[in-house]
């Protein structure tokens, strides 16, 4: 076996490689490096990128961060589908650090995040009712958040926001890590209505919409 054929019969199945603006979190319009692998163990009403569920090509960590280095960002998003589904996700992760990225994980908060590397950001999502996948919340989870990474709640619908409202204070989230607060993509009056509703109840939290909605809509690759 060749060294370029053991390093991907290693590595991981990648859905795509892109750079683009970071449409949410903290560095939010920063360009960054996207590295979307492929399958996820849920299937959220809204999600957007279900394209990623299945296929993807198998690529080794070398071939992945010679593709991260043609962009020229010290940024880089691991994202999915549910990264942490793929087990040597973690091992990814750690080689970005040791490249010298300022490397974030999205992860949909249903799988352990105990083995990631410490010097990776990682955004939570905690799932609300409307996704269809709130019982697979793993709340162990929010005891190994530090106080750089993020917990972000997509909201549907009123319920969810009274949800996300009550679980941020019952679980005293906002003296973990700062708290994102996102209305699902699609109906501005719907965002409108959410941003007044964390004014009017005077939430410690971060509300945000999509960036990368507003400028590209719906295509892949951004």
């Amino acid at each position: 076996m060749t060294t370029d054929a053991a390093d991907r019969e290693q590595g991981l199945r990648i859905t795509e490689i892109f750079y683009s603006l970071q449409g949410e979190s903290r560095p939010v319009g920063r360009p960054t490096a996207f590295v979307r692998l492929t399958g996820c163990p849920l299937r959220c009403e809204y999600c957007d990128t279900a394209y990623a569920f299945h296929g993807g090509v198998r690529l080794g960590f070398d071939e992945i961060c010679a593709q991260v280095a043609d962009f020229g960002t010290p940024r880089v998003c691991v994202t999915g589908g549910e990264p942490l589904a793929q087990r040597r996700c973690p091992a990814l992760l750690s080689r970005l650090c040791d490249e010298g990225y300022d490397v974030s994980l999205e992860t949909s908060g249903a799988l352990a995040i105990d083995k990631v590397d410490p010097r990776v950001c990682i955004v939570l999502d905690l799932k609300t009712p409307a996704s269809g996948e709130s019982a697979r919340n793993l709340w162990a989870n929010l005891e190994h958040l530090k106080p750089d990474d993020q917990i972000k709640f997509v909201i549907c619908d009123r319920a969810d926001y009274e949800w996300a409202r009550d679980v941020l204070a019952t679980q005293a989230l906002a003296g973990i890590c700062p708290v994102l607060f996102s209305p699902a993509w699609g109906d501005p009056a719907f965002a409108r209505d959410c941003a007044e509703w964390v004014l009017a109840d005077r939430l410690d939290v971060r509300f945000q919409v999509q960036l990368h909605k507003v400028l590209w809509g719906d295509q892949p690759g951004h």
